[in-house]
């Protein structure tokens, strides 16, 4: 695809959303920001207000548009309080996602970005890394309705010249990002010691400005077309080096003390948050290899580096908000 080009990016607002824009209006792109109410903050791009399930209203704001970035939809739910939680992921991850993808056939979008979740592949890895040939085993409602989504796409934009680009990133991480990381930046700021004196275990990461910089490539790069790709940092760091690069950043000394990961597992679980045992505790490891070799994407920064620039924005934000 030609640069530059249009781009609707829809999630607008949201943690990727709203830095996505503002880096691709930087780098020269005319961007449509998808919103569903208006912003409270300043967002970069035409500011378009869209009912996603409103497939008319959709196609009538695609007419000059290039390539769709889809990022709008219900990510994880702690103490998700819906009756059906995989009936509200679906809603939010499969049908809208299909009706948006609807609405760009008919107006002649010529790319749909669609951004999943390596959960889709499962939460843990015990041998290999992870790569695009390994087999889809979710374990959230979250991941399974992104892999059923992924599906549901691929079926309808077979055949039709629309070009498809699956794209699943581990947690992604920066100063902003939501649930377990900011959590995580709370505890190290705080400087508690935490149980991570004997681990290590293999985590793959994405940095925000990772991603984007992935995004960006996806739009234009012509090998993209019809692929999925597997993202992530450079490298694969261990919860003790994710905190130890964290304190770093905020000018701490990172404490750690010995837990048995089997007690770990026990005291999550009894807290009703196995999920974030596997997140702390176990690996996850994914390989870019197609990325690179495909479109020779190098990730821009290193997660020690990007990690501890997370850990001194924070502690700059908390002095700005004290």
């Amino acid at each position: 695809m030609a640069f530059p080009c249009r781009v609707m990016v829809t999630g607008a607002s949201g943690f990727v959303g709203s830095h996505l824009c503002a880096s691709l209006v930087q780098d020269g792109f005319a961007v449509k920001a998808a919103v569903r109410r208006q912003p409270d903050h300043p967002l970069a791009g035409d500011i378009v207000q869209l009912d996603l399930l409103d497939q008319a209203v959709v196609a009538d704001s695609l007419g000059d548009v290039d390539c769709i970035i889809h990022l709008a939809g219900r990510a994880h739910v702690l103490n998700d309080r819906v009756s059906d939680p995989l009936a509200a992921f679906r809603l939010a991850n499969v049908e809208t996602t299909l009706v948006v993808a609807k609405a760009a056939l008919a107006a002649g979008v010529k790319r749909f970005i669609f951004v999943s979740s390596i959960g889709v592949n499962g939460n843990e890895t015990a041998g290999g890394a992870l790569t695009e040939d390994s087999a889809p085993a979710p374990t959230a409602d979250y991941a399974v309705s992104k892999l059923e989504a992924e599906r549901a796409l691929c079926s309808l934009l077979a055949d039709t010249g629309m070009e498809l680009v699956i794209i699943r990133p581990p947690l992604i991480y920066d100063v902003n990002a939501p649930g377990n990381f900011a959590r995580l930046l709370r505890l190290v700021e705080k400087g508690l010691p935490l149980p991570f004196a004997a681990l290590n275990n293999r985590r793959s990461l994405v940095s925000l400005n990772n991603l984007i910089n992935f995004l960006t490539l996806a739009i234009t790069h012509e090998k993209a077309a019809g692929e999925l790709f597997l993202i992530a940092d450079s490298v694969s760091v261990s919860t003790r080096e994710i905190v130890r690069s964290l304190a770093a950043g905020m000018g701490r000394r990172a404490r750690f003390f010995f837990m048995p990961k089997q007690l770990a597992r026990l005291l999550f679980t009894s807290l009703g948050r196995p999920g974030m045992y596997i997140q702390l505790f176990c690996s996850l490891e994914i390989s870019t290899d197609k990325a690179r070799g495909l479109l020779g994407w190098v990730p821009v920064e290193q997660p020690s580096i990007a990690l501890a620039e997370a850990g001194r924005k924070y502690v700059q934000r908390q002095a700005v908000e004290a």
